[in-house]
């Protein structure tokens, strides 16, 4: 079973490079684009077929490693 893990900074967090980011596609002439928040995205192969167990084990190694709590959230995908 495959697990994805996005893990992205709190809205409340500073994101300097997104901000970087915005600003480069507004000087290619990307006006509509308001706002850009960059990222982490890992993918996990785990030896289960239950998705519950799948997604369990995909947040505790999300809490312990992946994101940092205190500055990042993150959302999971099963299947």
């Amino acid at each position: 079973m495959r697990a994805r893990v996005f893990v992205t900074l709190k809205a409340s967090v500073f994101d300097p490079q997104g901000k970087t980011i915005a600003d480069a596609l507004h000087s290619l002439g990307y006006e509509a684009i308001d706002e850009v928040r960059q990222g982490k995205y890992f993918e996990l192969d785990l030896k289960t077929t239950e998705a519950e167990q799948a997604r369990a084990l995909a947040a505790e190694v999300a809490d312990k490693l992946l994101a940092n709590p205190v500055i990042e959230s993150y959302r999971i995908e099963v299947d």
